[in-house]
């Protein structure tokens, strides 16, 4: 009967864990554009280059919210000149999420590079979205 009555609660608790998650569709829809700025670095508030200095060896894509404001942050980690520099592809409203695709630009051929590596970001500021952000 123990056993029984573990078993059953057992399940009941799994149960209780399993409703909590949720699987939701990010749908493309219509594609609205946001109105948007790329900032320049020296307008970057303190805690979006705090974040970035945290995390410029590596690629990362980070949000933070504050004062109204939305900053979408991707960078492309350690390159080993200069001369790098991010284009944004897209940036739209879908259905149910803010979509994000740039691309890394190389230095153009014939361009003088310097010898020191560079750490190429973009951060994008927007009025602020509850959406979550999907980078590509």
């Amino acid at each position: 009967m123990k056993r029984w009555a573990a078993g059953i609660l057992a399940i009941t608790l799994l149960s209780c864990f399993l409703c909590g998650c949720s699987i939701e569709k990010v749908k493309a829809g219509n594609g609205v554009k946001p109105e948007y700025t790329v900032m320049k670095e020296e307008d970057f508030p303190e805690k979006v280059k705090e974040l970035i200095e945290e995390h410029k060896e590596t690629e990362f894509q980070l949000t933070y919210q504050d004062s109204g404001y939305l900053y979408l942050m991707k960078g492309y980690g350690k390159q080993q000149t200069g001369g790098y520099s991010i284009q944004i592809e897209d940036l739209s409203l879908w259905e149910n999420a803010i979509h994000l695709q740039t691309v890394l630009i190389g230095p153009e051929e014939g361009q003088e590079l310097t010898e020191e590596p560079s750490y190429p970001c973009l951060v994008v500021k927007m009025k602020y979205r509850e959406e979550p952000v999907i980078f590509e």
